[in-house]
């Protein structure tokens, strides 16, 4: 299994680490086995080629190694290969399981820093700061990122995440190369809060929902929809069939209807739409992707909207939205947005990085609303 050598050379990575070089680091490496960048092999064999590349450079260095090992959540997990738990490693095994995973870990991160408070000698000690490295597609990504948001702010503090691109999208991942990814754990790094994107409807129950990349109702919700309906019987990236035929029956089983849409960009009045909107697409920032590298944010807007058109014209603007080009045609609409309020008469779908969601009338009005910043990830350390 591609799962083990894997393992084996992040671990070295994190064993070396300069992340938050102040404070003992626990490691958890959190994988989906079934994830396109371990079961497609052409994917695997280059990124096996940038884990060992990496590993030469962390084994040149002198760095960490003395205060950096897993977690005890890694070592202990439950039904877990025991050389993958020592390399602090779990494998997923059902949908939810990296978000218990992320539960676990801040039960132990709160035990660690009541522990080291308990006598005036510990009060002086840091508590362990805890690296979650995500390792597959969106959908592992966003169950982990899901879970800290909702936890409290102050221990969440003691977590920073990173994102592998090991999925078959893999467009809310840290980088599109593993090798760039890596470098996260090879060189000197900074922390940085990022927002989410929260979906919230007029039914009581029924939400919030987040989201971390793209959160867009309409016609590419359909076609993710249907791209994980049909996930495992069809073969690799399905996402791509499903927009070419998403183009020709949508609108027959989904009613186009006139929606009244508010987006508050700041202080100022809302501005108000009405329009039919094929899709509308709300980013955690501007040039961003979904589905396998769709620019649908080509610039530093945050949000889109693309008006209903003809069957001709929708089949020529899939093609543009791949490269961003489709922010040049009459029918799209780029603006910025803090809150998106919406709301119309017909069903409609929305998606949260690759989850769905059926939107009915009486969850009229909903909004899309961008968070504060609240989880860390990483980035290179800014040279002065």
């Amino acid at each position: 299994m591609n799962i083990e050598p894997f393992a084996g050379l992040t671990a070295e990575l994190c064993a070396h680490s300069l992340v938050v070089p102040d404070r003992p680091l626990r490691w958890t490496i959190i994988a989906n086995p079934g994830a396109g960048g371990f079961t497609i092999s052409g994917r695997w064999k280059k990124h096996h080629e940038a884990l060992k590349a990496a590993a030469r450079t962390a084994c040149n260095s002198n760095a960490r190694r003395e205060n950096s090992r897993p977690s005890q959540t890694a070592l202990a997990a439950e039904g877990n290969p025991g050389e993958l738990s020592a390399l602090g490693l779990v494998a997923t095994r059902h949908p939810g399981h990296a978000g218990s995973i992320t539960g676990d870990l801040l039960r132990e991160a709160a035990e660690a820093a009541e522990t080291a408070g308990e006598t005036p000698a510990k009060k002086t000690a840091c508590p362990p700061f805890y690296l979650v490295i995500c390792a597959g597609g969106d959908g592992t990504s966003l169950e982990v990122l899901s879970r800290l948001y909702s936890a409290d702010p102050g221990l969440r503090d003691n977590f920073a995440v990173i994102r592998l691109p090991m999925g078959t999208a893999n467009d809310g991942a840290d980088f599109w190369e593993l090798a760039d990814a890596l470098e996260l754990l090879t060189l000197p790094t900074e922390l940085f809060k990022v927002p989410a994107l929260r979906l919230s409807t007029a039914t009581e129950g029924k939400g919030p929902f987040l989201a971390f990349n793209i959160l867009s109702v309409g016609l590419d919700a359909f076609v993710t929809h249907m791209t994980n309906k049909m996930k495992g019987k069809l073969p690799g990236d399905s996402y791509r069939l499903w927009v070419d035929i998403a183009s020709l029956f949508y609108d027959r089983l989904y009613k186009v209807g006139p929606m009244e849409i508010q987006v508050f960009a700041g202080a100022e009045e809302p501005r108000i739409l009405r329009e039919t909107p094929l899709l509308l697409a709300v980013g955690a920032s501007g040039r961003r992707t979904y589905g396998s590298r769709n620019l649908i944010l080509p610039d530093d807007r945050n949000a889109c909207l693309i008006r209903q058109t003809p069957l001709l014209r929708k089949i020529a603007l899939k093609k543009l939205i791949r490269t961003g080009s489709h922010a040049e045609t009459g029918e799209t609409l780029l603006f910025n947005a803090r809150r998106v309020e919406f709301r119309g008469r017909e069903p409609l779908l929305a998606q949260m990085d690759g989850e769905t969601v059926l939107l009915r009338r009486e969850d009229f009005p909903a909004n899309i609303e961008l968070t504060s910043p609240a989880i860390q990830a990483l980035k290179k350390k800014s040279r002065v």
